[in-house]
């Protein structure tokens, strides 16, 4: 496989669903060895509970084309996808997920329409198999993220994904702790499309973005990518200090119309409430942004390897 260039890499971050693995395995290959004529499967552990390595361990024995990689620990989504992508060798990436939701079956139109000229080809999602509740909040979180990062962001599009190389290196060039993979990859432009599928029902498993978690990712997202909170928050404040300050002159009036109108503690404790929200408030916004600021200041690494395997590597006694 190392003769030749690699056409297309897949890159795969895997947690929560060993059992798709091998389906998910066949079906790649079936796919990408009728479409190009060199391609490798990176499959990334971001240290799954359940036994997920095993699996990736017996694929990258049976398979030349595919490549192990597990973490150290559990470094979320975003950071297994950049560590796929840093050891991508393609020509071309793709970046799916590992439970079939994607179907591999939809590589091929997106490869051709990436063809046509394009460095970055989404998959937009149609008839999406998930409940409800996590399409109305995944609507309402692109609805505000889209607001507050003055940027259009389509909720139908994930991380299904094909990229140029030229596209994948200028997403690589950026080394932000905080990175979603589609919001990145859509701020570093050039020629963008977009090719509708079908989502199939999860092989296995389930959705491990609970509530808090995607609360999480949009404070992060959105601190990482906007500075538009600052600017609500400082609108916020002086607003509520406007409206502070004639309820404090439409009190003193009401004082001279009519001396039996209370002034004491009731006001007063309100106006405590009132001014200690609004710098509760701001406080916390600045703070999100110092934080950031703080993380990105001890330039820690995004990840960190604990083993990087391939059946390649082996058979040269190059393995990690």
């Amino acid at each position: 496989m190392s003769a030749h260039p690699i056409d297309i890499s897949v890159v795969v971050p895997v947690y929560g669903c060993p059992g798709a693995l091998p389906e998910l395995h066949r079906r790649l290959t079936d796919t990408l060895s009728g479409l190009v004529d060199a391609y490798e499967i990176i499959l990334v552990d971001d240290r799954c509970p359940k036994g997920s390595w095993g699996v990736v361990q017996e694929l990258l024995r049976s398979d030349p084309h595919v490549r192990g990689v597990r973490l150290a620990r559990n470094f979320g989504q975003a950071r297994a996808i950049t560590a796929g992508l840093d050891r991508a060798r393609g020509q071309w990436a793709v970046v799916m997920d590992c439970d079939c939701q994607d179907p591999p079956e939809a590589i091929a139109p997106l490869y051709a329409k990436a063809r046509e000229g394009y460095d970055v080809v989404f998959a937009r999602r149609v008839g999406r198999k998930d409940s409800q509740g996590t399409l109305a909040l995944s609507r309402a979180f692109y609805r505000v993220y889209s607001y507050l990062a003055e940027t259009p962001v389509d909720p139908t599009v994930g991380n299904f994904s094909i990229v140029s190389r030229r596209a994948l290196d200028a997403y690589l060039s950026m080394r932000e702790q905080g990175r979603d993979y589609s919001l990145f990859m859509t701020w570093v432009g050039f020629e963008q499309a977009f090719v509708d599928i079908r989502s199939e029902e999860r092989f296995e498993g389930k959705s491990s973005y609970t509530f808090g978690k995607k609360m999480s990712l949009a404070i992060e997202s959105i601190t990482a990518h906007s500075n538009k909170p600052l600017t609500m928050a400082v609108k916020f404040g002086f607003i509520m200090a406007l409206l502070a300050f004639i309820m404090l002159v439409v009190l003193v009036i009401q004082h001279f119309v009519d001396q039996n109108v209370p002034m004491g503690w009731p006001s007063m404790v309100a106006s405590v409430f009132l001014v200690g929200g609004i710098i509760v408030t701001v406080m916390g916004v600045v703070g999100i942004y110092v934080g950031n600021t703080f993380a990105e200041a001890r330039n820690r690494p995004l990840y960190l390897v604990e083993e990087d395997a391939s059946l390649e590597d082996d058979a040269s006694g190059e393995g990690s």
